[in-house]
């Protein structure tokens, strides 16, 4: 018989690649249960503030994942150019590999449902905050300029989804690499 923990964990991690793929509204507590393999009387055990809560803690897991992806990048490819370029490429490898469902693991629950849940909002900044001090510890601590990757990153994914096209993330990543090439020097 499954521990609880290992139900709690699943469900999480199945919410996370729903709210990924499906945004927060779209994905339904009955789905995250079917799919995750849960009990129906589960999800109110494991999470008392419901829905919100679940997507809370499922953007957690998201950001760390990522910040975990961001790190391997960043300790393999001690030059800052080439290993943005590196983690770019891997972010357009996901963006093919699911057809353009899956761009960034926030973006599409904080578009969707930041504005009306405090949690969830503050969730989304934590991720997007501890990708941005991720990236600033890459560049020598320069925050502002890691705003900036972080922005022009999160604007390319958006704009190759929509498009169905890389052509966004190749730009993005050759201007970032020639700034961040002028500024490291």
């Amino acid at each position: 018989m499954p521990r609880r923990t290992d139900t709690r964990q699943r469900m999480v991690r199945t919410a996370a690649d729903l709210f990924h793929a499906q945004g927060y509204h779209a994905t339904g507590l009955n789905q995250v249960l079917a799919e995750g393999g849960a009990p129906k009387g589960s999800l109110y055990f494991h999470f008392p503030g419901g829905k919100e809560q679940l997507a809370v803690e499922a953007i957690a897991l998201a950001a760390d994942d990522l910040c975990t992806a961001l790190r391997a990048v960043f300790e393999s490819t001690p030059d800052p150019a080439q290993a943005l370029t590196k983690a770019l490429a891997l972010l357009g490898d996901r963006l093919e590999r699911t057809d353009f469902r899956e761009g960034c693991p926030i973006s599409t629950v904080a578009l969707d449902a930041a504005a009306e849940s405090e949690p969830i909002r503050e969730a989304c900044v934590s991720a997007y905050d501890s990708w941005q001090r991720v990236i600033a510890d890459h560049l020598d601590g320069d925050d502002d300029l890691a705003s900036v990757v972080l922005a022009a990153i999160e604007g390319a994914v958006l704009l190759a989804r929509t498009r169905r096209d890389l052509a966004p993330l190749h730009a993005v990543g050759t201007r970032l690499a020639a700034l961040i090439g002028r500024t490291s020097r």
